[in-house]
């Protein structure tokens, strides 16, 4: 009775689970990004699980949880263009960032992703007896140029630097001085997030600044075209200046292949806002909250991408403009080019008709000439013969009748003749030209 994809969908609100989390805990969180290599992700996924006896997870799968024991467990996500490995370990001691969650995986496995490794963080979740010593001596394990730090969800306080240290990973401190059930996971897993997404989301910077040189390079060379736009009078060097703005048009179209990455970035961007905002942030004195930082260094590279992406459009309607307002101007010219080609054609078959009436003039005269001279002739015979009659008298009066008679054969002639071509190619309209010519 159900649709195909409705088990599918309904499912898609529930998978991807918060961690579930309880006590102090020590979390490892791997970013994998490889844009060439779609596959590495569910292969790294499998060779973990088979290097570490984990259940191998059916073909397809986009999230995935497991348990090695009551204190370790590991969380996979697979996203569109990265996935995520997160393990946590239950932490016992307050030697933080001493040890790694991921310790008792083999390195074999580490050195399957060389290259691919996006984010590496460690996060210290204290909580209990501990927490209050670990508020006091922040600045031990998070001894960056910036501390950025702030009570968050009404019942902690999370601590970074933004800093890779280093051993290749940046450190998250966060306090647990009273959260509620699951608090304590959802905060690791939103803070995790903020920087995932955030690396993300400037993977579009180095692409924005590269655009950028290659916008100012076509700038330069659309100026000079423009002044030879407005300077040009001579039909050839419209043409020419038509090629050589298409040719630019082609080269702005070239570059608009980055739109895939502008607009994830976008996305990105409004997913870390979202995760920012979800911390419910309250400031500590001193210090500046995760949303003042990132207002500060990470806005200001969203702008950029936002604007080289926006000065590329903009752009490329300048180019297309030009080029739609020259394409016009070689269509008018070669429109004046036809006009004049016609009226000589027009003017051509005018003197041709003339000559025409003039041939028929002749030819009238022509055949008239020669009838009267045979009739003459004939008329002389008889007269010779003593019949009574004149032939100088009878000549001149046949001249009329001859000459009409001739005239009404001629056009009868070219009567049957339009008649025989206008059966031989019924489609074509025989008194146009006439209307044409006249």
């Amino acid at each position: 009775m159900d649709h195909f994809l409705r088990a599918s969908l309904a499912r898609e609100l529930h998978a991807r689970p918060f961690l579930r989390i309880g006590g102090s805990v020590a979390l490892a969180h791997f970013a994998i990004y490889s844009d060439g290599d779609l596959a590495i992700h569910e292969e790294l996924l499998r060779s973990l699980c088979r290097l570490t006896s984990l259940e191998v997870p059916a073909e397809g799968t986009t999230h995935y949880s497991a348990r090695w024991n009551d204190e370790k467990q590991l969380k996979w996500e697979r996203h569109t263009e990265f996935s995520t490995f997160t393990f946590v370990a239950q932490r016992h001691d307050v030697d933080y960032f001493s040890d790694l969650p991921s310790e008792h995986v083999p390195a074999e496995w580490f050195r399957g992703f060389e290259g691919k490794r996006f984010v590496a963080i460690r996060m210290e979740l204290v909580s209990g007896d501990a927490a209050g010593a670990a508020r006091q001596n922040v600045r031990q394990w998070i001894d960056g140029p910036v501390l950025v730090g702030s009570n968050v969800l009404g019942g902690g306080q999370a601590y970074c630097d933004w800093t890779v240290r280093p051993d290749g990973f940046s450190r998250f401190l966060v306090i647990d001085d009273g959260f509620r059930e699951e608090q304590g996971g959802r905060l690791l897993q939103r803070l995790y997030e903020i920087e995932t997404y955030r690396m993300m989301a400037l993977l579009a910077l180095p692409v924005a600044r590269e655009l950028g040189r290659s916008l100012d390079e076509l700038q330069s060379a659309l100026q000079p075209l423009m002044h030879s736009m407005d300077m040009s009078q001579g039909r050839r060097n419209d043409a020419e200046l038509l090629v050589r703005l298409t040719h630019l048009a082609v080269r702005i179209e070239s570059l608009a292949g980055s739109s895939g990455r502008f607009s994830a970035s976008r996305a990105y961007e409004k997913l870390v806002l979202a995760r920012i905002q979800e911390l419910r942030e309250e400031r500590i004195e001193g210090m500046p909250t995760i949303a003042e930082f990132m207002e500060r260094r990470f806005a200001p590279a969203m702008e950029t991408c936002k604007t080289v992406w926006a000065r590329h459009e903009q752009f490329a309607g300048r180019v297309a403009r030009a080029v739609d307002l020259l394409r016009t101007r070689v269509n008018l010219a070669q429109e004046e080019d036809t006009t004049r080609l016609l009226e000589g054609m027009n003017q051509t078959a005018r003197s041709q008709l003339r000559l025409q009436h003039a041939v028929e003039g002749l030819s009238v005269a022509a055949i008239s000439y020669y009838v009267l001279s045979l009739t003459s002739v004939g008329f002389k015979a008889l007269h010779t013969l003593h019949f009574p009659l004149d032939p100088e008298l009878a000549e001149g009066l046949l001249i009329v009748p001859v000459v009409l008679l001739v005239m009404l054969t001629i056009r009868r002639s070219k009567g049957r003749h339009a008649l025989r071509k206008s059966a031989m190619h019924p489609g074509e309209n025989t008194t146009k030209p006439a209307r044409t010519l006249g």
